[in-house]
């Protein structure tokens, strides 16, 4: 363990809850540009990676009533720290913890030690697969949401809580580890080859919610997602031949569209320009 970074930025504080695919490059951005980390994993073996680039590592496994120890390693992670970056997936086991329940210690660690900004990072999946556009309205995070991540956005982003919070929803993740090729390379009878594809490349994640810890804007419920939009099936081929992989078979009967996300009003409250707006340019 590395001395603690709190004291030696005049930056804020980040804590980056989850550094996996998205949350280390994040941290670790943060580091290069000057900002105090510290940072979670549930894998022994990634504590090292952590403190060699700089984070301060803390061993945490969430669930919805910690383990002492757990509980500790939460309060100690997050005592002194300024922004507070939510990035657990949800788990897809049917049978796991309700997401927001799953957050839930958090919320009361981050009450405790007086968090003043919590950085949210959700997912377009909250929309309904209607086809039109998405704009942030068409999804209300309340407490008796349906959706158990609008519930988890409801409980760190109503007004009467005490920090300032933005919540991100991300389109679909794509970018090393992550090639778009091996999505639906060989598949046949795929649905919705007309609908368009909405995704979000791990450069333009990273840049985003870095600008948006370094110019503060708060108070916002964001789409993050790639300005173009082709149709799966064009899409998705490409993506296929590019790796040299079978391409997927498509149902041409199927007729029917999909969600598209905007995500305008990002691009007009945070400077941030998008690297890979062009997603067939993209592969």
């Amino acid at each position: 363990m590395t001395d603690s970074p709190r004291k030696s930025s005049s930056l804020p504080t980040v804590a980056v809850l989850g550094c996996g695919w998205l949350g280390l490059p994040l941290a670790k951005a943060l580091v290069a540009q000057g900002y105090p980390v510290v940072g979670s994993t549930t894998t022994p073996s990634q504590l090292l990676t952590l403190r060699d680039t700089g984070i301060m590592p803390f061993l945490l496994r969430l669930a919805p009533t910690l383990t002492p120890t757990d509980a500790d390693t939460l309060h100690a992670m997050l005592t002194g720290v300024d922004v507070l970056i939510l990035n657990v997936p949800p788990r897809r086991s049917a049978t796991g913890p309700d997401y927001a329940a799953l957050l839930q210690p958090v919320y009361e660690a981050a009450e405790t030690c007086r968090i003043a900004a919590v950085l949210f990072v959700s997912s377009t999946s909250v929309y309904p697969d209607e086809p039109r556009p998405m704009r942030e309205q068409d999804a209300v995070a309340t407490a008796e949401a349906n959706s158990s991540m609008l519930r988890a956005e409801a409980l760190f982003a109503s007004p009467q809580r005490p920090w300032q919070t933005t919540v991100v929803r991300l389109g679909g993740l794509f970018g090393p580890g992550r090639l778009p090729g091996r999505f639906l390379a060989g598949r046949q009878d795929v649905a919705q080859p007309h609908a368009p594809v909405n995704l979000i490349h791990l450069t333009d994640c990273v840049g985003l919610l870095t600008s948006i810890i370094r110019q503060q804007a708060w108070g916002y419920t964001f789409n993050a997602c790639a300005a173009q939009h082709p149709s799966r099936a064009e899409f998705y081929t490409q993506a296929a031949r590019k790796l040299g992989l079978a391409a997927p078979a498509f149902q041409q009967a199927d007729t029917a569209g999909g969600k598209s996300i905007d995500s305008q009003l990002v691009r007009e409250k945070v400077a941030y320009e998008f690297q890979y707006d062009n997603l067939l340019a993209a592969l």
